[in-house]
């Protein structure tokens, strides 16, 4: 098919993962053939703009591919443009930018550049209810992602997403149940849920995450699993119904971002850090040596040496099993980027800092594995050696001299640790 191939390059979270899947399915139904050349005709790039890292690599991206293909059609959509809209327009060498709500437009876009070869810059408004075309479950892993809910209405000083994604909106509870049976018969027997502030799912409804959780679990599939969680919104009785979801994974990623009280209320969260441990506390009641996992941003403007050491402190006292590490990014637009600024030199020292911190808890949560008897959902493999695969409580299992077919589930035993995974053999 003459110029029609296409490559999607999707940056970010697992939302836009979902929101890809969709552009690909419009982009074969009018005709698009996908391909993993990057030498494509077409180049979509679904961005990010949770930081400036993230909108710098899109820009560049599109740049560098349209240096190797001149004459290739370069899309920019999603987060960068919907946030920055000028900056996306007039900053890339994109031919057609859009936002998040035009994403299943893009092919007629791509078709009117096509006769017109004019550029095309579309960002409208975004809804207010949960549109359905936005996103379809990414099934291009083992495990696949549906998107139960998008935007937010958190508001965080340092957060540029309401901006990109607008107010909370939900899937209906039983397209959720729709959605997860049609997965579980494409052969996938792990699903997870996720949003842009997943923990908010369902609030325009009266409804809860639990009622999400509930409705998947419909399906019959063998594992649950939820994305990032903001741990305010577990209430007692959401953790109850959480418990009473026998495939639901003993994993919860909790973003506290930081250890220090005073950081908490600048960023405008609606915790504190006393109040985050009792839901950790609660959900390890509930879910016996379940993971917890978080997110901590080094260095938020004016973080005092003595509010980092607290994060470090509450770090050790939460004992979270992995901490994905941010260093603050400043986002135009938002509260936190007219705060006064730490030295980038103190934001990095701290980030290598909390880095270092988060691996020796890696290391005493996977150590205190060994002996265990888990179930590991095995990957693609990655080497002939070895087969390997992720438990329930989602740290990572090697296998040696086993070649078991991706998407098994095998029991086995837990026999050593390694620098970031397990090491295991099948019971």
């Amino acid at each position: 098919m003459e110029n029609r191939k296409f490559v999607i390059e999707t940056l970010g979270c697992k939302v836009n993962s979902c929101e890809s899947a969709s552009i690909e399915k419009y982009m074969i139904e009018h005709g698009f053939e996908k391909t993993e050349d990057n030498n494509a005709d077409i180049y979509i790039i679904n961005s990010c703009a949770v930081t400036g890292t993230s909108v710098e690599k899109a820009r560049r991206l599109s740049e560098s591919q349209k240096k190797k293909n001149p004459e290739c059609i370069m899309v920019v959509c999603g987060c960068f443009p919907q946030s920055f809209p000028e900056k996306a327009a007039l900053n890339t060498v994109a031919d057609i930018v859009t936002g998040n709500s035009e994403k299943h437009r893009i092919p007629d876009m791509i078709e009117e550049f096509m006769r017109n070869k004019t550029k095309i810059v579309k960002i409208g408004a975004l809804p207010r209810v949960y549109d359905e075309r936005s996103a379809i479950p990414d099934e291009n892993r083992t495990r696949a992602f549906i998107k139960i809910e998008d935007g937010c209405d958190r508001f965080c000083s340092y957060c540029i997403i309401p901006s990109a994604r607008g107010r909370v909106r939900s899937l209906p509870v039983d397209e959720i149940t729709n959605q997860a049976v049609r997965c579980v018969n494409d052969g996938h027997k792990e699903l997870v849920l996720t949003g842009i502030n997943l923990s908010c799912y369902g609030q325009e409804f009266g409804l809860s995450l639990a009622d999400a959780v509930e409705a998947a679990a419909k399906s019959g599939v063998q594992r649950l699993r939820l994305s990032s969680l903001e741990p305010e919104m577990l209430s007692d009785d959401i953790i109850e119904r959480f418990k009473a979801v026998s495939s639901l994974c003993p994993h919860f990623h909790l973003s506290v971002q930081s250890g220090s009280d005073d950081v908490l209320k600048k960023m405008n969260r609606k915790y504190t850090t006393e109040q985050f441990a009792r839901v950790v506390e609660k959900l390890r009641d509930a879910f016996p040596d379940c993971a917890i996992t978080t997110d901590i941003i080094a260095g938020f403007p004016m973080e005092s040496d003595e509010d980092f050491q607290k994060s470090i402190d509450f770090a050790k006292e939460m004992k979270f099993a992995k901490i994905h590490v941010f260093p603050f990014s400043v986002r135009i637009g938002t509260v936190a980027a007219e705060m006064p600024q730490l030295n980038p030199r103190i934001i990095t020292e701290r980030t290598r800092t909390l880095i270092s911190q988060a691996d020796v808890l890696e290391q005493e949560f996977l150590k205190k594995q060994v002996g265990s008897e888990q179930t590991v959902l095995i990957e693609k493999p990655k080497s002939p050696s070895y087969s390997h695969g992720f438990t329930e409580r989602y740290f990572s299992v090697r296998i040696s001299g086993e070649n078991i077919p991706r998407h098994s589930l095998v029991r086995v035993k837990i026999t050593g640790v390694r620098e970031k995974y397990c090491v295991a053999k099948c019971l």
